[in-house]
C-alpha cells in the first residue's frame, strides 16, 4: 500500500469514476490507474469499485467504509508537510483563499493588500466560484481557507466563522423615480423590472424569501453572477438592481445611486471556513485572525479539531 494509490482512490470518487479524468488530473496514465486501483484491491482482498466490464460505476460497501479512512491518511499526511514547512520556514508557502467575485471584489482587497505587506514571501492564491465549488475546494484540501455567504456553515467538514453582516441594497440610474420616493416598500419596488443575483449567490435566497413573505411576485428580468453585470444593465436602464451594499462605489459607480433598504430583506452573513482536521500555517491564522478580529487562534484550533 503506498500513498499514490490512496490519491487514486480519492480522486476517482472527485472525477465521478472517470479513471481518464483521474489520470489526466494526477499526472499519470490510465493503465497505471487502473493497475495501482488492482494492486489496492489485491492487497486488501476486497473490491474497492463496483465495475460494469472496464468501467467504473461507484464505490462498494467496504470501499464507502475505506474513503474516511484514505482521506483521513491523506489529511494528515498534508498536515505533515505544513507543520514541517512551518518550522523550517515560517515566512514562506503558499496560501490558497477560495472566495465569490463579490467578496474578491469589495470585501477582500484591504486585507490583502495588509497580508502581502504582512507576508512578502507567501504566494497568494485567490480562486473564484460560487459558494458550493468554495465549499468543495476547502472540503477537498484544494484551498486552506473558504469565503461565502452561502454554502459553507451547512458543511460538516468545515469549521466556519463571521465574517461580517450586510444588507442588499437597490441601485438605480441618476434621476430614477425611485430617488424620489420618501418609503420604497416591495410593493412599489416591484413595480419596476428588477436585476439581481442568481440563485444561489450573494444572499439571493434572502431577496426571493423577502418578496414571497410579503406575499408580492418581482419581476427579475435578469440575473448575473457579481454585481458589476448587474450595475452595468442597470446603468443602460434595462431595470432596477438590488445588490450587496458593499458592492456600491461611489467613485466608480458615477452614473448609478445607491438607495438603502435595510428593512426590506433579512440580514446576510458572509463566513470563513477551514476544513477540519487541518494542520493550519501562521499566516494562515493571522489572515483569519484580521478578517474576525473576536476570534483568537486557540478558538480557532478548537473549532477546526476533527468531530467526534
Amino acid at each position: 500500500m503506498n500513498f499514490q494509490q490512496l490519491r487514486i482512490v480519492r480522486e476517482t470518487i472527485r472525477q465521478d469514476f472517470n479513471l481518464t479524468e483521474v489520470a489526466n488530473a494526477l499526472y499519470t496514465s490510465q493503465p497505471g490507474v487502473s493497475k495501482h486501483i488492482k494492486d489496492l484491491e489485491d492487497e486488501l482482498g476486497i473490491e474497492i469499485f463496483i465495475r460494469r466490464g472496464k468501467r467504473l460505476l461507484g464505490l462498494t460497501e467496504p470501499g464507502k467504509e475505506m474513503l474516511g479512512v484514505v482521506e483521513r491518511i491523506l489529511l494528515d499526511t498534508q498536515n505533515l508537510r505544513r507543520i514541517a514547512d512551518q518550522f523550517a520556514s515560517r515566512e514562506t508557502g503558499h496560501f490558497v483563499v477560495a472566495t465569490t467575485h463579490t467578496q474578491a471584489r469589495y470585501a477582500l482587497p484591504k486585507i490583502i493588500q495588509w497580508f502581502k505587506l504582512d507576508y512578502p514571501k507567501v504566494h497568494l492564491t485567490l480562486l473564484q466560484g460560487s459558494p458550493r465549488e468554495i465549499a468543495e475546494l476547502v472540503e477537498t484540501g484544494q484551498a486552506d481557507i473558504g469565503i461565502a455567504t452561502e454554502s459553507l456553515d451547512k458543511v460538516p467538514e468545515l469549521a466556519s466563522f463571521p465574517f461580517y453582516s450586510w444588507h442588499h441594497a437597490i441601485i438605480v440610474p441618476l434621476g430614477h423615480p425611485l430617488l424620489a420616493v420618501e418609503k420604497i416598500t416591495l410593493e412599489v419596488l416591484a413595480d419596476y423590472p428588477i436585476i439581481t443575483y442568481h440563485e444561489g449567490f450573494t444572499g439571493r435566497g434572502h431577496v426571493d424569501r423577502g418578496f414571497a413573505e410579503a406575499g408580492v411576485v418581482p419581476d427579475i428580468v435578469l440575473s448575473a453572477i457579481d454585481a458589476d453585470v448587474i450595475k452595468t444593465y442597470v446603468s443602460l436602464g434595462l431595470g432596477v438592481g438590488i445588490v450587496a451594499s458593499v458592492a456600491y462605489d461611489e467613485a466608480q459607480d458615477r452614473g448609478l445611486a445607491l438607495i438603502h433598504v435595510p428593512e426590506l430583506f433579512p440580514a446576510n452573513i458572509t463566513r470563513i471556513a477551514v476544513r477540519r482536521g487541518t494542520y493550519l500555517r501562521s499566516y494562515a491564522h493571522a489572515f483569519i485572525e484580521k478578517v474576525c478580529p473576536d476570534i483568537s487562534e486557540e478558538e480557532i484550533k478548537k473549532a477546526i479539531r476533527p468531530q467526534g
